[in-house]
């Protein structure tokens, strides 16, 4: 496969609007449509207004550890050390560049603060805002991902599979055409070597972020959603789940050429391009390592919290989850009354 040529970063070429912008916009309105879908399908007692203010303060908790946590922990040169006030400034010698650098881990426990605070200071259930939120924000992530491909940016390894796809040269980093691997990838793929670098078809794991992350997670979560278990239930799987599946997939992604990996239990001088072996771990498998462990213990805490007994949202009435033996009392007396309706 080929990156489609006709997409470009600029909507409009020379002026600065950009997709992975616009990608954002649609990003949290979707997620916001997913949540007040939530509000007023459970009858949750939160105003317009209130939902306004957590989304504004939510999203605003977002965008400030995602960029706050990228400069201290992807950027390996000290310029935003020694220069803090350019964190937040989207110009770069005077042209508009936008914020260039999120971390999603970053964004993901600064927003989550954010939503914390807010129930603190309204009086809301935390565990109840946060449910309607892992079971709103997976769907939204999916266009993040499609801003990244895009952009062309965060790709994957080169591969010789028929899921390869050619990114433009200006956005890909080219490899040694001198290395046995780099020529036997070009020769399964068809590919031309013309010079001493080369191009090759990577993994695009943008989408696969897109589909696993976004769209899958988000239907697991939503399947649970009035079938959980205890209040605070879809926290802990959306830490789980994001963690699992990001974990997995950057196997598949090539790691920052200036971090590499960041734990090796055996060192390997594989190429990063080339391979990532399984017991090398990059900065993203990390910190998902460590939000997978924040899921699990959130599950084990939020299971043992009094109140803890969800709430299962029928039209527009609460009612307490049915025990298995009304659930089955329930069902035989529809079965009686279905056979009666026959036999008249």
């Amino acid at each position: 496969m080929v990156f489609p040529s006709w997409l470009s970063p600029e909507i409009i070429p020379g002026l600065p609007i950009r997709w992975y912008g616009l990608m954002y916009i649609f990003a949290f309105a979707t997620a916001y449509i997913v949540y007040r879908r939530q509000v007023k399908e459970r009858n949750f007692p939160m105003p317009e207004e209130d939902l306004t203010n957590l989304f504004f303060w939510g999203i605003l908790g977002l965008l400030l550890g995602a960029r706050l946590f990228h400069t201290l922990i992807y950027e390996t040169s000290d310029f935003y050390r020694r220069q803090p006030w350019l964190i937040f400034w989207p110009f770069r010698k005077g042209q508009f560049t936008g914020l260039q650098g999120m971390s999603y881990h970053g964004g993901a426990f600064a927003g989550m603060l954010a939503v914390v605070i807010f129930a603190k200071i309204k009086k809301y259930s935390f565990r109840e805002l946060g449910d309607m939120f892992a079971a709103a924000i997976p769907l939204g992530f999916t266009f993040g991902r499609l801003g990244n491909f895009i952009n062309a940016e965060l790709y994957g390894r080169a591969t010789a599979s028929p899921f390869g796809m050619l990114f433009p040269e200006r956005t890909t980093r080219l490899l040694p055409a001198g290395e046995s691997w780099v020529q036997e990838i070009a020769e399964k793929t068809g590919t031309e070597i013309t010079g001493v670098l080369v191009n090759l078809p990577r993994h695009p794991s943008q989408l696969y972020e897109a589909f696993f992350e976004g769209i899958v997670l988000w239907a697991i979560i939503w399947f649970f959603r009035n079938r959980k278990p205890f209040k605070g239930f879809l926290i802990g799987l959306y830490f789980l789940g994001y963690g699992f599946f990001r974990f997995v997939i950057e196997y598949f992604r090539e790691p920052d050429a200036d971090l590499g990996y960041r734990f090796e239990i055996i060192k390997t001088s594989l190429p990063t391009a080339y391979a990532h072996p399984l017991l090398s771990f990059s900065t993203g498998q990390v910190l998902c390592f460590w939000m997978m462990v924040f899921g699990a213990v959130w599950l084990i805490i939020a299971s043992r919290l009094p109140d803890k007994k969800p709430v299962i949202i029928y039209g527009n009435e609460e009612k307490p989850a049915a025990s298995k033996e009304e659930t089955n009392t329930q069902r035989n007396k529809r079965r009686k009354l279905r056979k009666k309706l026959k036999s008249s």
